[in-house]
């Protein structure tokens, strides 16, 4: 590979590009060029170079976004792939390149006998940098919150092409505008958080206000002895008994027998979808709730007399105290989207599904609401957080638009309930509608004034979170 100064050439070889395109959206977008640096100062030459010239860049990483935020609209492609590396591991944190797998990095934690906490469904396909950009949760965030609250410091590439190391606690410099707003109070990654330091707006900026081409990460004692369960109910209203005394007694002693790492529900439709998978799925189980704990001594017990109070089909629940088998459990909870897939492909139609999150207090109101729908669906997910994965399976042209349309009363509903249009994916490309829905139009005045300060060719990641600013827009040429 040749060079520009301190910048790869770009590629222009389309047959290289296509595979660059999209991503877990299945939007297939356009470049003209794509460049793969080793390096910040690479990554900053190529920064600077679109800055000037107006080119819009698009960050790409392993390309497992649900929104689109890493399928271009043009300009250049900017894949963060050759930027790895794991620096010596501490006890209590490393520093990892950002094109690191975030499941290679668990895997070298776990072997110092440590624990990166975050992990989202994706981990053995996304790196680290993606997650960081779009502040990544998953089943244990109900214990362990979001990445955002595991780094400590990052270097990033300004849209400008300046390199800057940020730490937590850097105070935001003082000409920079940053968005006043009040976040809903449930898990969210939607929109420019309100920062409380400069490191604030790197994480979960989805590729918009800078490239993030290391991180350093904070690092715990891993779960002791974790123990699986799979608990079946009757209905809806016993597992929601069971995952409320679960949540409050881990709110009220998170070191408890009944502290659970996470808490996931699994509707009837998805049983249904996993029966063929799972002989032990008894004939009477319209709900589940999957969870995990870590081993104590009246652990067992104490859920035991947790599960019967929820009136649990308690002889039904699946225990997995060894990793084989809490792996079963873990392939159980993944056969989900795996069936749901399978069904899009028989349909021939895509699912529409929703990322809401609401107040505890509301959610039993926001599961009425899903449940009421009449187009074929399953409802699972991050229970514990109030945060549950609706998708409709449309079958027809017109069921599709009619699912659309339901998706988007949903939302509005999350939305009058205090609650977010996005907890875990993102805004990306194609929930800005929403976002705006959410935030009005003075937070999204807000947003749009930290880009254009930030990028003043609004280069990077145009087109994310933001409708383009046509009127910040430096055109090449």
């Amino acid at each position: 590979m040749g060079y520009l100064g301190d910048m790869p050439t770009p590629i222009t070889d389309p047959a290289i590009i296509d595979s660059y395109l999209t991503d877990a959206s299945n939007v297939h977008g356009h470049a003209e060029a794509l460049v793969r640096p080793r390096t910040a100062d690479e990554v900053a030459e190529a920064v600077a170079h679109c800055q000037a010239r107006g080119i819009p860049l698009t960050v790409t990483a392993a390309r497992t976004s649900t929104t689109a935020a890493a399928v271009p609209e043009g300009g250049w492609l900017l894949s963060t792939e050759r930027l790895v590396g794991i620096g010596e591991l501490g006890p209590d944190r490393v520093t990892v390149g950002a094109g690191v797998l975030l499941g290679d990095l668990q895997d070298a934690v776990a072997a110092r006998g440590r624990c990166f906490p975050p992990d989202p469904t994706s981990r053995r396909e996304c790196t680290l940098g993606g997650a960081i950009a779009c502040n990544a949760s998953g089943a244990r965030s109900f214990r362990y919150g979001p990445i955002r609250a595991w780094v400590e410091a990052v270097q990033v590439v300004l849209p400008t092409g300046e390199i800057r190391e940020v730490s937590a606690g850097d105070p935001v410099p003082a000409d920079i505008p940053t968005p006043r707003w009040v976040q809903p109070a449930v898990k969210t990654a939607a929109g420019f958080v309100p920062p409380r330091s400069f490191l604030d707006l790197f994480v979960g900026q989805e590729g918009t206000l800078g490239v993030v081409t290391r991180a350093t990460v904070r690092l715990v004692d891993p779960p002791q002895q974790v123990v699986a369960m799979l608990a079946f109910f009757g209905g809806r209203p016993a597992a929601l008994e069971l995952v409320a005394e679960a949540r409050d007694r881990a709110r009220q002693d998170p070191g408890g027998p009944v502290a659970p790492l996470s808490l996931e529900y699994l509707d009837r439709n998805c049983l249904d979808l996993v029966r063929g998978r799972l002989d032990a799925v008894p004939s009477g189980a319209r709900a589940a709730v999957l969870f995990e704990q870590e081993r104590g001594e009246d652990h067992l017990g104490a859920w035991t007399e947790a599960l019967a109070r929820a009136d649990a089909l308690v002889d039904d629940t699946l225990v997995a105290a060894e990793p084989v088998t809490r792996r079963r459990l873990e392939e159980l909870r993944h056969a989900v989207p795996v069936g749901l897939n399978e069904l899009i492909v028989r349909n021939g139609m895509p699912k529409v599904a929703t990322d809401l999150a609401v107040p505890q207090a509301a959610l039993d109101r926001m599961m009425d609401a899903y449940e009421a729908t009449s187009m074929p669906h399953a409802l699972f997910g991050h229970i514990g957080d109030a945060h549950l994965h609706f998708n409709q399976l449309p079958r027809t042209p017109d069921e599709l638009a009619r699912a659309r349309a339901r998706a988007l009363e949903l939302t509005r509903l999350a939305i009058s309930a205090g609650g977010t249009v996005s907890a875990e994916h993102g805004i990306g490309k194609l929930k800005r509608e929403l976002l705006a829905l959410m935030v009005g139009p003075e937070t999204l005045r807000s947003f749009r004034r930290l880009k254009r300060h930030l990028d003043p060719a609004w280069v990077l990641g145009r087109g994310n979170v933001l409708e383009p600013d046509a009127a910040g827009v430096v055109r090449p040429g």
